[in-house]
């Protein structure tokens, strides 16, 4: 079976803590900036006074997704072309940013995309070998998926309620979820696949 590659290790590292750093520093920078009920796509608004920043953060989280693609060797083919076209959806969320009044249905719509594929690249992912890692195997997959899905639809209901009030936390809260998602996945094959000898 195909390992993951020492790439997609080092980005499974990097990938939460740019995620976080992201939004951290831009809503830091924006006086008057409200995390509780504001987006973190706010911050990467045409009228956010750190827009640079938080879309420079997005490219980065997607250019980081691309390399786990690739580089996940381990995963089924029909996962890492999930995490790829999430990727996509990152990159194009950016290109058309919300914004701060109203909404963009471009953006919304590579969002909703990124957020679903995120939730459920895992059960693409998954392996039937009986030398498959347990973590890809259908209980994992399927139970992660699971768990994932609900957090994500979750966030998008409350994404799309105009009287909603903790829009900012909840998708802060799938964010996270999501990125440590990929980056546990990767980290327990590669330290499985170190302990019998093949990885690099």
């Amino acid at each position: 079976m195909n390992r993951i590659e020492k790439p997609a290790l080092v980005v499974a590292i990097i990938g939460p803590i740019q995620s976080v750093l992201g939004w951290t520093i831009a809503g830091a920078l924006w006086v008057g900036y409200d995390p509780v009920r504001q987006t973190i796509s706010d911050l990467a608004a045409n009228e956010s006074p750190v827009n640079v920043i938080m879309s420079s953060f997005f490219v980065l989280g997607g250019i980081l997704t691309l390399i786990a693609a690739v580089y996940a060797r381990t995963f089924a083919m029909p996962g890492r072309v999930a995490l790829f076209v999430s990727a996509i959806c990152t990159f194009g969320l950016t290109i058309f940013p919300t914004p701060l009044i109203g909404y963009s249905l471009w953006h919304r719509i590579f969002a909703i995309s990124s957020f679903v594929l995120s939730a459920g690249w895992h059960l693409f992912a998954m392996r039937f070998r009986k030398d498959a890692p347990w973590i890809l195997k259908p209980p994992a997959a399927i139970i992660g998926t699971a768990l994932q899905t609900a957090l994500a639809l979750w966030f998008l209901s409350t994404w799309t309620d105009p009287n909603a009030t903790d829009v900012g936390v909840w998708e802060r809260v799938v964010a996270v979820s999501q990125s440590l998602y990929v980056s546990v996945v990767v980290i327990v094959i590669y330290l499985g696949q170190r302990s019998k000898g093949t990885s690099l």
